[in-house]
């Protein structure tokens, strides 16, 4: 109980300082909705076949901004703010006093998760009411578990990306060039069909694409089942498990001089 209480205050901690950097708050919500509208006002008049028959574009680029959304929140936000944390001496602070590590962590998880679900839900309204994509019902439970395996594991790598990061000042160009090139290979800003083949099978090997095409199949009008892509959520756990791993035997509480 002791734990779960000082987990919820750390929370309740990130959660302040979070909304008390009006900067980083407005650009974590308006990036990916800006992303929406471009998208939707470039090629959202277009259709495209689908799964079991032809939809309009939105029904791509609402589940692949939901993913660009939980990547930004749980990813970069995370492994950047670790990194300026460290630098400017927080984490080394923060662990010669009675706080747990497993709290600290846990707080900083669970509010990036507590963004991404809350930007998750603009974006499904906005989808909804804007471009007429269906929420998910049959598919509901598949779209829930993808977006938590997938935000698990991203937060797993973006701790671990933070243990590669020699100082706050290159955190964003690091994880920026480590994210970047991802989307653009992983059905999130550009629809893959006709891709090169060696571009789809490096978007085959990270987790970036198969969250996507998860998020993607519960949101396919066209879906008969329940949505569940098995084999995605096995290779966003393994990412996750070894981001955890890589977290755990290099992260540094100390700044790197």
């Amino acid at each position: 109980m002791r734990l779960l209480r000082l987990t919820l205050n750390q929370v309740r901690y990130e959660n302040k300082a979070f909304w008390r950097s009006p900067a980083a708050a407005f650009f974590t919500f308006v990036f990916p909705l800006l992303f929406l509208f471009i998208t939707n006002t470039i090629f959202g008049s277009g259709e495209m076949e689908l799964p079991g028959g032809t939809a309009s574009v939105s029904n791509f680029y609402v589940p692949a901004i939901i993913a660009f959304s939980a990547i930004s929140t749980c990813y970069t936000n995370i492994a950047i703010r670790i990194s300026y944390a460290r630098e400017q001496g927080l984490l080394k602070r923060v662990r010669g006093t009675p706080l747990p590590s497993s709290a600290f962590f846990a707080g900083r998880i669970i509010h990036a998760c507590l963004v991404a679900i809350l930007l998750v839900i603009i974006i499904v309204v906005v989808g909804a009411v804007l471009y007429d994509v269906d929420v998910p019902t049959n598919t509901l439970p598949a779209f829930l578990l993808t977006l938590a395996v997938g935000a698990a594991a991203l937060c797993a790598l973006g701790l671990a990306i933070s243990a590669l990061i020699p100082n706050a000042d290159a955190s964003p160009a690091i994880v920026n060039a480590s994210i970047l090139p991802l989307l653009f290979a992983s059905d999130i800003f550009i629809p893959l069909d006709n891709a090169p083949r060696w571009l789809q099978i490096l978007g085959d090997v990270f987790p970036v694409k198969h969250f996507s095409e998860a998020l993607q199949a519960s949101f396919n009008p066209f879906e008969t089942g329940y949505g569940f892509e098995g084999f995605a959520l096995l290779v966003m756990a393994a990412w996750g498990v070894a981001g955890l791993l890589i977290a755990v035997r290099f992260f540094k509480w100390e700044p790197r001089h």
